[in-house]
Protein backbone atom coordinates (compact mmCIF):
# COMPACT_ATOMS: atom_id res chain seq x y z
CA UNK A 1 0.00 0.00 0.00
CA UNK A 2 1.77 3.58 -0.98
CA UNK A 3 2.41 6.06 1.30
CA UNK A 4 -0.37 8.95 1.02
CA UNK A 5 1.81 11.10 3.36
CA UNK A 6 4.72 10.99 0.74
CA UNK A 7 2.09 11.85 -1.85
CA UNK A 8 0.80 14.72 -0.28
CA UNK A 9 3.96 16.57 0.48
CA UNK A 10 5.14 15.79 -2.63
CA UNK A 11 2.13 17.95 -4.21
CA UNK A 12 3.44 21.87 -2.83
CA UNK A 13 6.57 21.63 -4.33
CA UNK A 14 5.84 20.87 -8.38
CA UNK A 15 2.77 22.59 -8.01
CA UNK A 16 4.33 25.63 -7.83
CA UNK A 17 6.87 24.76 -10.25
CA UNK A 18 3.96 23.94 -12.95
CA UNK A 19 2.50 27.47 -12.10
CA UNK A 20 6.02 29.30 -12.69
CA UNK A 21 6.13 27.48 -15.82
CA UNK A 22 2.85 28.19 -17.20
CA UNK A 23 3.23 31.95 -16.40
CA UNK A 24 6.83 32.12 -18.26
CA UNK A 25 5.30 30.44 -21.18
CA UNK A 26 2.80 33.03 -21.32
CA UNK A 27 5.09 35.68 -20.62
CA UNK A 28 6.57 34.43 -23.69
CA UNK A 29 3.83 34.19 -25.87
CA UNK A 30 2.75 37.80 -25.15
CA UNK A 31 6.45 39.43 -25.86
CA UNK A 32 5.67 37.18 -29.17
CA UNK A 33 2.71 39.05 -30.02
CA UNK A 34 3.33 42.50 -28.65
CA UNK A 35 7.79 42.49 -28.10
CA UNK A 36 8.36 43.97 -25.12
CA UNK A 37 9.63 47.69 -24.88
CA UNK A 38 12.03 49.96 -22.96
CA UNK A 39 10.37 51.28 -19.67
CA UNK A 40 11.74 55.02 -20.52
CA UNK A 41 11.29 54.32 -24.74
CA UNK A 42 9.92 52.95 -27.61
CA UNK A 43 12.82 50.93 -28.47
CA UNK A 44 12.54 47.36 -28.10
CA UNK A 45 14.31 45.37 -25.04
CA UNK A 46 14.93 41.36 -24.63
CA UNK A 47 12.63 41.44 -21.64
CA UNK A 48 9.78 42.92 -20.08
CA UNK A 49 9.93 45.23 -17.52
CA UNK A 50 13.79 46.76 -18.36
CA UNK A 51 15.63 49.75 -20.36
CA UNK A 52 17.34 49.63 -23.46
CA UNK A 53 21.18 50.06 -23.25
CA UNK A 54 20.85 53.26 -24.30
CA UNK A 55 18.76 54.49 -21.17
CA UNK A 56 20.80 52.24 -18.89
CA UNK A 57 23.48 53.71 -19.95
CA UNK A 58 21.46 57.17 -18.57
CA UNK A 59 20.07 55.52 -15.99
CA UNK A 60 22.23 56.66 -12.54
CA UNK A 61 21.58 54.75 -10.17
CA UNK A 62 22.38 55.75 -6.13
CA UNK A 63 24.59 53.60 -4.60
CA UNK A 64 26.63 53.50 -1.23
CA UNK A 65 28.48 55.64 -0.44
CA UNK A 66 25.93 57.59 0.76
CA UNK A 67 24.42 59.95 3.49
CA UNK A 68 23.13 57.55 6.27
CA UNK A 69 20.57 59.64 6.88
CA UNK A 70 19.48 62.05 3.51
CA UNK A 71 20.79 59.06 0.94
CA UNK A 72 22.50 61.48 -0.95
CA UNK A 73 25.64 60.15 -2.70
CA UNK A 74 29.17 60.70 -1.91
CA UNK A 75 32.22 61.27 -4.42
CA UNK A 76 33.95 58.96 -1.77
CA UNK A 77 33.58 57.03 0.81
CA UNK A 78 33.66 58.81 4.52
CA UNK A 79 33.37 55.56 6.42
CA UNK A 80 30.20 53.82 7.84
CA UNK A 81 27.10 56.16 9.20
CA UNK A 82 28.85 59.14 7.53
CA UNK A 83 26.67 62.14 7.58
CA UNK A 84 26.35 65.31 4.51
CA UNK A 85 27.03 68.42 5.51
CA UNK A 86 23.45 69.02 4.86
CA UNK A 87 22.12 66.36 7.18
CA UNK A 88 24.33 67.63 10.23
CA UNK A 89 23.58 71.90 9.39
CA UNK A 90 19.76 70.77 9.12
CA UNK A 91 18.35 67.61 10.56
CA UNK A 92 15.51 66.12 9.02
CA UNK A 93 12.93 64.70 11.03
CA UNK A 94 12.88 61.64 9.29
CA UNK A 95 15.64 59.06 10.37
CA UNK A 96 16.89 57.33 6.85
CA UNK A 97 15.91 58.23 3.09
CA UNK A 98 16.30 55.87 0.43
CA UNK A 99 16.43 56.76 -3.58
CA UNK A 100 16.77 54.35 -6.57
CA UNK A 101 18.45 57.19 -8.63
CA UNK A 102 18.94 60.40 -9.83
CA UNK A 103 16.15 62.60 -11.18
CA UNK A 104 17.78 62.40 -14.46
CA UNK A 105 16.07 62.00 -18.10
CA UNK A 106 15.83 58.74 -18.04
CA UNK A 107 14.07 58.89 -14.28
CA UNK A 108 11.91 61.87 -15.00
CA UNK A 109 10.45 59.73 -18.23
CA UNK A 110 9.44 57.12 -16.39
CA UNK A 111 7.87 59.50 -13.27
CA UNK A 112 5.74 61.24 -15.99
CA UNK A 113 4.64 58.29 -17.35
CA UNK A 114 3.26 56.80 -14.22
CA UNK A 115 2.34 60.12 -13.02
CA UNK A 116 0.93 62.17 -16.12
CA UNK A 117 0.24 59.21 -19.01
CA UNK A 118 -1.78 56.62 -17.25
CA UNK A 119 1.00 54.20 -17.44
CA UNK A 120 -0.10 52.34 -13.77
CA UNK A 121 2.30 49.47 -15.21
CA UNK A 122 5.04 51.13 -14.28
CA UNK A 123 4.58 50.71 -10.41
CA UNK A 124 5.28 47.68 -10.39
CA UNK A 125 8.84 47.49 -12.21
CA UNK A 126 9.38 51.20 -10.48
CA UNK A 127 8.60 48.99 -7.29
CA UNK A 128 10.81 46.30 -7.68
CA UNK A 129 14.05 48.62 -7.92
CA UNK A 130 12.76 50.88 -4.90
CA UNK A 131 12.59 47.33 -3.09
CA UNK A 132 16.61 46.67 -3.60
CA UNK A 133 17.61 50.31 -2.94
CA UNK A 134 15.53 50.55 0.42
CA UNK A 135 16.22 46.80 1.66
CA UNK A 136 17.79 48.13 5.09
CA UNK A 137 14.58 50.76 5.88
CA UNK A 138 11.93 48.27 4.58
CA UNK A 139 13.02 45.51 6.58
CA UNK A 140 12.64 47.41 9.67
CA UNK A 141 8.93 49.49 8.68
CA UNK A 142 5.75 47.71 10.43
CA UNK A 143 3.43 49.38 7.60
CA UNK A 144 4.41 51.38 4.40
CA UNK A 145 2.53 54.53 3.89
CA UNK A 146 2.49 56.62 0.76
CA UNK A 147 2.62 60.40 0.58
CA UNK A 148 -1.45 61.24 -0.13
CA UNK A 149 -2.79 63.55 -2.91
CA UNK A 150 -5.61 65.97 -1.69
CA UNK A 151 -8.83 65.12 -2.86
CA UNK A 152 -9.61 67.13 -5.59
CA UNK A 153 -6.39 66.78 -7.17
CA UNK A 154 -7.00 62.80 -6.36
CA UNK A 155 -9.70 63.73 -8.65
CA UNK A 156 -8.46 64.89 -11.62
CA UNK A 157 -5.16 62.56 -11.48
CA UNK A 158 -7.46 59.51 -11.24
CA UNK A 159 -4.91 57.99 -8.73
CA UNK A 160 -2.20 58.40 -6.72
CA UNK A 161 1.56 57.52 -7.77
CA UNK A 162 2.82 57.34 -4.51
CA UNK A 163 0.17 55.28 -3.18
CA UNK A 164 0.75 52.78 -6.27
CA UNK A 165 4.54 52.56 -5.81
CA UNK A 166 3.94 52.14 -1.84
CA UNK A 167 1.68 49.39 -2.71
CA UNK A 168 4.14 47.77 -5.18
CA UNK A 169 6.86 48.00 -2.24
CA UNK A 170 4.88 46.40 0.25
CA UNK A 171 3.56 43.55 -1.97
CA UNK A 172 7.03 42.43 -2.71
CA UNK A 173 8.64 43.18 0.59
CA UNK A 174 5.39 41.29 2.23
CA UNK A 175 4.48 44.37 4.56
CA UNK A 176 1.23 45.75 5.25
CA UNK A 177 0.35 48.33 2.78
CA UNK A 178 -2.20 51.46 4.92
CA UNK A 179 -3.02 53.56 1.84
CA UNK A 180 -5.22 55.85 3.84
CA UNK A 181 -2.69 55.90 6.95
CA UNK A 182 -2.64 59.51 6.12
CA UNK A 183 -4.83 62.91 5.02
CA UNK A 184 -4.15 65.80 3.24
CA UNK A 185 -6.20 68.02 4.81
CA UNK A 186 -5.54 71.41 2.72
CA UNK A 187 -5.33 71.73 -0.86
CA UNK A 188 -1.68 72.97 -2.07
CA UNK A 189 -0.42 74.69 -4.64
CA UNK A 190 2.39 72.47 -6.97
CA UNK A 191 5.46 72.39 -5.80
CA UNK A 192 7.34 72.62 -9.33
CA UNK A 193 8.71 76.29 -9.43
CA UNK A 194 8.55 77.38 -5.80
CA UNK A 195 12.26 77.71 -3.68
CA UNK A 196 13.30 75.68 -0.94
CA UNK A 197 11.36 78.08 1.32
CA UNK A 198 8.31 78.64 -0.62
CA UNK A 199 8.01 74.47 -0.54
CA UNK A 200 8.21 74.17 3.05
CA UNK A 201 5.44 76.81 3.47
CA UNK A 202 3.35 75.87 1.08
CA UNK A 203 2.88 72.35 2.52
CA UNK A 204 3.20 73.04 6.15
CA UNK A 205 0.66 71.78 8.13
CA UNK A 206 -1.17 70.20 5.33
CA UNK A 207 -1.11 66.37 6.49
CA UNK A 208 -2.91 65.07 9.26
CA UNK A 209 -3.14 61.01 10.65
CA UNK A 210 -6.49 60.11 10.28
CA UNK A 211 -8.04 59.40 13.82
CA UNK A 212 -8.69 55.64 13.01
CA UNK A 213 -5.24 55.07 12.45
CA UNK A 214 -3.59 56.02 15.30
CA UNK A 215 -3.57 52.99 16.92
CA UNK A 216 -1.77 51.51 13.84
CA UNK A 217 0.95 53.30 13.99
CA UNK A 218 1.46 54.26 17.98
CA UNK A 219 5.06 53.74 18.88
CA UNK A 220 6.03 51.73 15.29
CA UNK A 221 8.40 52.45 12.42
CA UNK A 222 6.62 53.79 9.67
CA UNK A 223 7.98 53.71 5.80
CA UNK A 224 6.74 56.84 3.88
CA UNK A 225 6.61 56.62 0.01
CA UNK A 226 7.05 59.58 -2.55
CA UNK A 227 7.55 59.65 -6.33
CA UNK A 228 10.55 62.05 -6.08
CA UNK A 229 12.55 63.89 -3.63
CA UNK A 230 13.58 67.44 -4.70
CA UNK A 231 14.30 69.63 -1.44
CA UNK A 232 11.74 66.93 1.04
CA UNK A 233 9.58 69.35 1.90
CA UNK A 234 6.99 67.57 1.29
CA UNK A 235 8.12 64.68 2.92
CA UNK A 236 9.40 66.53 5.95
CA UNK A 237 6.29 67.80 6.58
CA UNK A 238 4.44 64.33 5.86
CA UNK A 239 7.12 62.82 8.50
CA UNK A 240 5.66 65.87 11.00
CA UNK A 241 2.61 64.79 11.08
CA UNK A 242 3.04 60.94 11.35
CA UNK A 243 4.94 61.76 14.92
CA UNK A 244 2.90 64.09 16.08
CA UNK A 245 0.13 61.38 15.43
CA UNK A 246 1.98 58.81 17.44
CA UNK A 247 4.40 57.24 15.05
CA UNK A 248 7.64 55.81 16.79
CA UNK A 249 10.39 56.41 13.89
CA UNK A 250 9.57 57.61 10.00
CA UNK A 251 12.03 56.64 6.80
CA UNK A 252 11.57 57.87 3.45
CA UNK A 253 11.93 55.96 0.50
CA UNK A 254 11.51 57.62 -2.83
CA UNK A 255 12.07 56.46 -7.21
CA UNK A 256 14.31 59.26 -7.54
CA UNK A 257 15.97 62.55 -5.89
CA UNK A 258 17.36 65.52 -7.33
CA UNK A 259 20.76 65.75 -6.65
CA UNK A 260 22.97 69.15 -6.26
CA UNK A 261 25.58 69.86 -8.02
CA UNK A 262 24.86 66.21 -9.75
CA UNK A 263 22.25 67.13 -12.31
Amino acid sequence: MEDDTDTADARPGWLPTLKRRVAAAGETLADLALPPQCLACDRHVARLGGLCPVCWGEFRLIERPFCEQLGTPFAYDLGTGALSAEAIADPPPFERCRAVAHFDEVARKLVHGLKYRDHVELARWMGGWMARAGADVIAEADVIAPVPLHRFRLWVRRFNQSAALAQAVARQAGKRFEPVLLKRVRATAQQVGLTASERDTNVRGAFRVMPGSRPEIAGRRVLLVDDVYTTGATVKAATRALLRGGAGAVDVLCFARVVRGGD
